[in-house]
């Protein structure tokens, strides 16, 4: 048996353009990001096509991807390391720059692997909680303006 060949936690990296009119090209991980979950989705339109030779068969069904989406969704401690960060790009209710990082498909991969996704992004949802005894907790929701593009090895 062969076992896949899998990347640790620390080898996709979700980061941020943090700072566009400083150094260009710049990005940061956020901070205090335990879990990270990467969402790709085809939105999908569905028509029912008639036969038009017998009409009382049943209608057959036809899909056409009508829009893809990229999102991110993050959960962990509220770090102070990007609370400011964080607050202002979602006040400014405008898109930086983001990326998915592959670190393991730059390393190992093969030609023509994905190891780069990014594009202009919006911070959607920015949440804090706190429990009696924990650390104060982060989720956020990051949404790409149109689908990344492809960085490929």
């Amino acid at each position: 048996m062969t076992a896949a060949t899998s990347a640790k936690f620390e080898e996709l990296i979700l980061e941020v353009e943090f700072d566009p009119s400083g150094a260009a090209g710049t990005y940061t991980a956020i901070c205090g990001l335990i879990d990270v979950t990467v969402n790709r989705t085809s939105n999908v339109d569905t028509s029912e096509i008639p036969d038009c030779d017998d009409e009382s068969l049943p209608l057959s069904i036809e899909r056409q991807v009508r829009s893809q989406e990229v999102t991110a969704s993050g959960s962990g401690i509220w770090a102070l390391q990007s609370n400011q960060k964080l607050m202002a790009w979602w006040r400014s209710a405008t898109t930086l720059n983001a990326r998915l990082r592959n670190a393991k498909a730059i390393a190992d991969g093969a030609s023509g692997d994905t190891t780069i996704e990014s594009g202009p992004a919006l911070l959607t949802q920015l949440n804090n909680s706190r429990t009696k005894g924990q650390k104060v907790a982060a989720d956020i929701q990051i949404e790409w303006d149109g689908v990344p593009a492809a960085t490929v090895k």
